[in-house]
């Protein structure tokens, strides 16, 4: 169910929104966003680090995004990192290069085009013939006589199908993005989605206020051939560096589209890749009868092989059996004129594309059989010690995966052995001969945490009763197989006493020479194309780049410990990725892309063309004016000029060629932009572009540039919910960017995004807070129109009050903390100390002060504060502040972090806090003295104190801890270990013990209170047990406001020795227990009615 909210009332944010639009317009006519780099002129001379001393950048970026819709909020929250850190960077006086790109490069452009053509086909030019299942619902139920006439409970199904599923086709989904019907017919050209979208996503950042240079924007593929020529230099390059090999290799293809199918042209299944198997051809001796019947006259003379698809070939020695799944079908398929093997559907449509059936791409199925018809029959089973072995039944085996076929190990499988020990004890349940699982397993590998019969020994230790207990089974089976593995050692064969490490492929090797295995692969997980179809693993020439090879993956990997990564997390995805990356198609022959240069049948693929490509960002709009590149840029440069010599010379200092084809000042222009704006400062993205894309440019950065050029961070963040919910359009739980800024205005759906979250983790972008977020924008705009346009509330002259030199001190010490946040990228504890704290300090202060006013200038500064403080994340509210109501006039897109004069005054600050603290603390105390005198007075009689009667208040202030106290703090220093920062515990009872504390009630719980202040503060702040400010000092400066915000006659403020004197004296009215409560910075209140 949705949790969407709707707005009732929106006069507020059309308020908002109108500023939004007014200050978007003045940014974009000033053109503040474009960023150029010091000229040539100002530069010279200078080295490099001269130059970004004297003229310092920033250059900020995120994956272009596909233009196939327009941006959801999803794209929105990684954008906004890059975003909220340029207009940081902005008030830190850099050069911020902040550029979008736009990715239509691969199949899911072309696919969808496709898609509407076959659609256009069956409904019509416009879709006309369409019917939708309301509609055909609407049809009568048809006679029962006629079995093919739709029936009206058949429409019924059919529509809570498709509510249950989404949209079913491609015009439907154009329709749900806003494209009106009369217009799709134009998107069956793929080009045409290339000239509607971009636009559409221009319009929506200039609705969200990004600070985005749109003069370096370009889309991909031969459509701006300025692009096109870079990748062309780029595939050169890698393809010169031996980078780019050729050769036959495992991929996940697509059969319906004929090509390989890589992550970015999946619907389903992205970062799976293939898994490989040995295939143990093991050859039917004797059929079952009911399969011999079943396959009379249909195997062409034949020989008929099981295939089973095993991970641990060097097991195959303990063979005792196979098992098959009694509630799959298994198909008999030709592989050539001779054998035949047994199988799923799914692993043939596998193997065909393998080199393992005669005819590539082709299934000839000979007969079909059920499981339960091949139990009982008499197979070889291939280096097995019992050379003739039995199809038995087993309830787990997966059509899903593998081929269906289970060659069975029970001394080293789990699985197997629990099965067979199950077929043992009920064979007459399970229909089969007992004779048939006489079999008994056969050691074939030592391991020495398990022995020689790995599957038993774990059976009994995890207690695993049958095959049914299958969590225990995937535990057993992991422990041992991860145990045979590293620490195994052959026991039989021609490899025994080699470590199964070793004689794992030798084995395999053997298997194959003989004739009595094969390779064998496929996906390891579903995966579907953008064009619906079901991939296999196809084995197939082609180019592809050589990730994993041993040199290029070192100089990655020292490429990634230099960078910085923001979160440990991110940095083990890395590090995990650049452990397994290996070879990556980079070709196919379907979609859109740019032409393989030395071989133009193959187009580069769609997570190849886009991994440096952030280079190209500094030189676009010297090159061309429009993204299609059909406008050329101020350089007057034309497309073929830029020559792979040309984009050397540029990107990788080469040499100037000769005969170039432009003239050399035009490619200095080129070089001198790209020279001080690279490398990029970070680079942010999903946590799922890890795997793929983010280590691609890593490997491509570490190959083609000078580490001067490497990366300097790159930044993951987690998927977004919405209000707590995966984003599903089919639930209505979805919002695209465009949406949110219609519904919430910019400013608030940005504070959102700030407060969404900041880690690896997921985020939340709640419409609760956005909607709050409109009056909370409003309303501090309100306040500071106020205070500037009327100020015969405030004060001027000196800034005398205690009070004022709090506030100043607070203002400073939340620029400074806010500061750190923002360097951090930690956007949402900028806004908390930036936006809502500098708030509440405002607040206090206003109330605190409401007998004096609050001064002027420091209501000003307050106010200029704010605004710059929110401006990288709410530019356009700051931006109203700024110029709007303090008239400063240049855009705050120009100012300047504020810098405190003087280091912020700790004292001052804590003593602030002290008060705040104190004033909810003595709130506190009343409420609970209340509700204790209403249950201690439900008998009737005079309560001690009557809240409607003149009260006033005893406040007693200690100078030093209980000794008792510093006792135990004493033990616990004792027993603190720098080291290793950490509090020995034995040691602290040992200390207490010894003086005579540990019998103490309260000496125990108050170490462990001490203990967690440790861990808080740390053990220099926790140990040092004195207070910064003289409290006497502050409470008295305090008073008036405790006084007049709790209405009290009097506050009386008294050391903890003088109250005491009065209770030894005999006076009334004072408390020992109260009184002795009290230590430094927590004092002890005694509330009491007094004579007006």
């Amino acid at each position: 169910m949705s949790n969407i909210i709707e707005l009732a009332q929106t006069g507020k944010r059309d308020y908002l929104k109108s500023l939004e639009k007014k200050y978007q317009d003045e940014w974009e006519h000033a053109h503040i966003f474009e960023t150029d780099a010091p000229t040539q002129e100002e530069t010279a001379g200078l080295s490099p680090a001269q130059i970004h001393e004297k003229f310092p950048k920033w250059f900020g970026n995120f994956p272009y995004p596909y233009m196939n819709g327009s941006l959801h909020l999803g794209h929105a929250f990684t954008i906004s990192k890059i975003e909220f850190a340029a207009g940081y960077h902005r008030l830190l006086g850099k050069r911020v290069l902040f550029p979008h790109g736009f990715h239509v490069t691969g199949m899911p452009i072309k696919a969808s085009a496709d898609k509407i053509i076959r659609e256009m086909e069956m409904f019509g030019q416009d879709f006309e013939n369409f019917e939708t299942p309301e509609e055909r619902d609407e049809e009568p139920t048809a006679d029962s006589s006629n079995p093919s006439a739709l029936r009206a409970d058949k429409g019924k199904k059919g529509k809570l199908a498709a509510k249950s599923t989404g949209l079913t086709y491609q015009f439907q989904i154009m329709e749900s993005i806003g494209v009106p019907r009369s217009e799709i017919k134009k998107f069956a050209d793929p080009y045409y989605w290339l000239t509607y979208f971009p636009p559409i996503a221009i319009a929506d950042h200039h609705a969200l206020g990004t600070r985005i240079d749109w003069r370096r924007s370009f889309m991909t593929t031969p459509a701006n051939p300025y692009y096109d020529a870079f990748v062309r230099w780029q595939m050169n390059k890698l393809h010169a560096l031996g980078k780019i090999k050729f050769g036959e290799r495992y991929t996940i293809y697509s059969p319906k589209d004929g090509q390989p199918c890589m992550d970015h042209d999946r619907a389903d299944g992205e970062g799976i890749g293939p898994q490989e198997y040995t295939g143990v051809k093991m050859q039917v001796i004797e059929w079952s009868p009911a399969a011999q019947k079943a396959l009379e006259g249909k195997l062409g003379g034949r020989k008929v092989h099981l295939v089973a698809a095993t991970l641990r070939p060097e097991t195959m020695y303990g063979q005792t059996n196979c098992f098959v799944g009694t509630a799959i079908k298994y198909g008999v398929f030709a592989a050539n004129d001779g054998e035949a093997y047994v199988c799923t559907q799914r692993a043939a449509r596998n193997m065909t594309f393998q080199g393992i059936f005669d005819v590539r791409g082709q299934v000839k199925q000979l007969a079909e059989l059920e499981g339960t018809a091949i139990v009982g029959t008499k197979i070889q089973a291939p280096f097995s010690v019992y050379p003739e072995v039995y199809v038995l039944p087993m309830d787990n085996v997966l059509p899903t995966k593998g081929t269906g076929v289970v060659t069975s190990v029970p001394s080293d499988s789990p699985d197997d052995y629990a099965t067979l020990m199950d077929l043992r004890k009920k064979a007459e349940y399970y229909k089969i001969d007992p004779a048939w699982a006489a079999f008994d397993p056969v050691p074939v590998l030592s391991t020495p945490a398990y022995g020689e019969m790995s599957a038993p020994a774990l059976v009994k230790q995890l207690k695993i009763v049958s095959q049914k207990d299958v969590k225990q089974l995937a535990d057993a089976k992991e422990l041992a197989y991860k145990e045979g593995f590293y620490n195994g050692t052959m026991l039989v064969g021609e490899f025994k006493g080699e470590p199964v490490q070793e004689a794992k492929n030798k084995v395999r090797a053997s298997m194959i020479a003989n004739g009595v295995a094969f390779a064998y692969a496929e996906p390891e997980g579903l995966v579907i194309s953008r064009s619906a179809d079901e991939c296999v693993v196809a084995l197939m020439d082609q180019w592809y780049l050589d990730y994993g090879e041993t040199k290029w993956r070192a100089e990655a990997e020292r490429l990634l410990a230099r960078m910085n990564t923001y979160f440990q997390e991110t940095r083990n995805g890395f590090e995990g990725t650049l452990a397994w990356l290996n070879q990556w198609a980079c070709a196919r022959t379907y979609g859109l892309g740019s032409v393989l240069p030395w071989d133009p049948q193959f187009l580069v693929e769609s997570l190849s063309d886009s991994t440096i490509y952030m280079c190209y960002y500094t030189v676009a709009h010297l090159l061309h004016g429009s993204i299609d590149g059909k406008v050329r840029g101020k350089l007057d440069i034309a497309p073929e000029q830029m020559t792979d010599e040309i984009w050397e010379y540029i990107l990788v200092n080469g040499s100037w060629p000769a005969n170039a084809p432009l003239p050399k000042e035009k490619a200095d222009a080129l070089k001198h932009e790209y020279e001080y704006f690279y490398p990029f400062d970070v680079r942010s993205s999903g946590k799922d572009l890890i795997n793929n894309h983010l280590s691609f440019a890593i490997y491509n950065h570490a190959a083609i540039f000078p580490e001067s050029k490497w990366p300097l961070s790159m930044r993951a963040n987690g998927h977004l919910l919405l209000n707590g919910q995966k984003m599903s359009k089919s639930k209505g739980n979805s919002l695209t960017l465009r949406d949110s800024v219609e519904k919430f205005g910019a400013d608030a759906t940005r504070l959102a995004l700030a407060d969404a979250g900041d880690g690896i983790e997921d985020a939340n972008f709640e419409e609760k807070n956005a909607n709050a977020n409109i009056l909370r924008l409003h309303t501090l705009l309100t306040w500071c129109e106020e205070m500037t346009k009327d100020a015969t509330g405030l004060r001027t002259g000196p800034k005398d009050s205690y009070h004022d030199k709090v506030f100043e001190e607070e203002i400073n010490n939340l620029i400074n903390i806010t500061k750190e946040h923002y360097e951090l990228t930690f956007y949402k504890d900028a806004m908390k100390y930036g936006f809502y704290e500098l708030q509440s300090v405002r607040d206090w202060y206003r109330e605190v002060t409401a007998d004096i006013g609050m001064h002027a200038d420091l209501v000003r500064y307050w106010i200029n504060v704010a605004a710059v403080l929110a401006s990288p994340i709410a530019p356009h509210f700051a931006e109203h502040i700024w110029r709007g109501i303090l008239q400063h006039p240049t855009s705050i897109q120009h100012a300047r972090w504020p810098t405190p004069a003087r280091a912020v005054d700790a004292p001052t600050i804590d003593a602030g806090a002290y008060m705040r603290t104190l004033v909810k603390t003595v709130r506190d105390a009343e409420l609970t003295l209340l509700k204790k005198l209403g249950k201690a007075n439900k008998g009737g009689g005079p309560p001690p104190f009557d809240p409607k009667k003149p009260r006033a208040l005893r406040v007693y202030v200690a100078t030093r801890f209980p000794e008792w106290q510093d006792a135990c703090v004493q033990a616990v220093q004792t027993a603190w270990d720098p080291a290793a920062a950490r509090v020995d515990d034995a040691r602290v009872r040992a200390v207490l013990i010894e003086r005579g504390l540990i019998k103490d009630k309260r000496a125990m719980p108050f170490v462990q209170l001490f203990k967690k202040r440790i861990a808080e503060f740390g053990a220099e702040t926790a140990f040092k047990r004195t207070l910064p400010f003289v409290e006497t000092d502050v409470l008295r400066e305090v008073l008036p406001y405790l006084k007049r915000t709790l209405t009290l006659v009097d506050v009386e403020v008294l050391s903890v020795e003088e109250a005491l004197a009065h209770v030894e004296t005999g006076t009334t009215g004072y408390s020992r227990m109260i009184i002795e409560s009290s230590e430094p910075g927590s004092p002890a209140f005694e509330f009491r009615n007094v004579l007006e």
